[in-house]
């Protein structure tokens, strides 16, 4: 992880490793480091929330069963390989 100062990560650095700590994939001093940054920079923190909401959307569209239509498009596609 790249470090502008001590203690401070870049926005560059922030976005490159954003999804890994939504994912909670970063050690603790990254997650800090990346936290103290969303504190403060308002253009992070709106990326992050928007990766939040998406993933959260994500995973509820993800528990509904895909309508009948669209799976027997992806089994006739599968099928001919």
């Amino acid at each position: 992880m790249k470090r502008t100062t001590e203690g401070h990560i870049d926005c560059e650095d922030v976005l490159r490793q954003l999804l890994a700590y939504l994912d909670h994939e970063v050690d603790e001093h990254a997650a800090a480091l990346i936290e103290r940054h969303l504190e403060a920079c308002r253009a992070c923190f709106t990326r992050a929330a928007f990766e939040r909401r998406l993933k959260a959307h994500l995973v509820a569209a993800a528990e509904k069963p895909a309508p009948a239509r669209l799976r027997a498009r992806v089994k006739g596609i599968l099928d001919k390989f």
